[in-house]
């Protein structure tokens, strides 16, 4: 399994951004990444868990991230994404997808598969 992460940039303040993490493979891979997450790694600081989502589409999110920033996936394209809307300078990190063929968790140790990031910077 492959997970190539695309849509990071530059934003002020208040702007929203994109993000997406095509999964790729052989057809028995794809069915591997059964839970998803989004996490990120700010400057000086460890990786922190920013949300997932399940197979069936049940998601769940960091306190710093609820209200803001939406995950989903799309099943049929291999693909999750991340909305974020109204980003604060604090968002700013390079942002990794990762996959599990188990059940979603909290954990880095939970996931097998990882994207090589994409940076999000967010500007006062």
């Amino acid at each position: 399994v492959q997970l190539v992460e695309s849509g990071g940039g530059s934003v002020q303040a208040g702007g929203s951004l994109r993000l997406s993490c095509a999964v790729s493979g052989n057809i028995f891979s794809i069915n591997k990444a059964n839970g998803m997450a989004w996490y990120r790694r700010a400057p000086g600081k460890q990786r922190e868990l920013v949300a997932t989502v399940t197979r069936g589409g049940s998601t769940n999110y960091a306190d710093s991230v609820k209200g803001r920033f939406t995950i989903s996936r799309d099943n049929a394209k291999n693909t999750m994404y991340l909305q974020m809307n109204s980003l604060k300078p604090e968002d700013t990190a390079v942002y990794y997808c990762a996959a599990t063929p188990l059940a979603v968790g909290e954990s880095d140790d939970d996931y097998d598969y990882w994207g090589q990031g994409t940076q999000v910077t967010v500007s006062s």
